[in-house]
């Protein structure tokens, strides 16, 4: 045997560990029921986490989170961790999409034609024509300094082609 096997784990260790999951916990606090539903939580988890969404209570969410980080121990973390990578990452490439989509509308709206060629050869079944009167009319309104009201019909209709409708 080595020291280590010995000793076992410093109190600090102890303490950043049961901190670490706490944050785990606070993370899973802030999902939505969807996203916690797709996890396979057991249920005092889940009822200690919808215990603690109505709580205003700065001392109750604390020791609430507490709690959440005691049961949390006793679960193995490592799918909860990689279930919450996978809704970050989710939510970064949707983030990433959206602002793709609002350049593409600026830079078509602007008058850069070259990037309406680009949408068209990127996606080959979009209705050119479609396209081409949405972009005329949000020019249109930019120009009257109108409502967008085309700006936002032309950022639907170019969401839709990038999400493969």
């Amino acid at each position: 045997m080595d020291t280590d096997e010995k000793i076992g784990k410093s109190r600090t260790q102890l303490k950043r560990e049961a901190a670490a999951l706490q944050k785990l916990g606070e993370k899973l606090v802030t999902l939505s029921e969807e996203q916690l539903s797709r996890m396979a939580l057991p249920d005092a988890l889940m009822a200690a986490i919808t215990v603690i969404r109505p709580m205003t209570s700065r001392g109750a969410r604390r020791r609430q989170l507490q709690y959440i980080g005691t049961i949390m121990r006793s679960v193995d973390t490592e799918p909860i961790e990689k279930a919450l990578l996978e809704i970050e990452q989710g939510d970064y490439r949707r983030a990433k999409a959206f602002h793709r989509i609002e350049s593409w509308r600026d830079r078509l709206v602007a008058g850069e034609d070259a990037v309406l060629e680009k949408i068209l050869e990127t996606f080959p079944d979009a209705d050119r024509q479609r396209l081409g009167q949405l972009v005329r009319s949000a020019r249109r309104e930019k120009k009257k300094s109108a409502p967008p009201k085309s700006a936002r019909n032309l950022f639907r209709y170019l969401k839709d082609l990038d999400a493969g409708g």
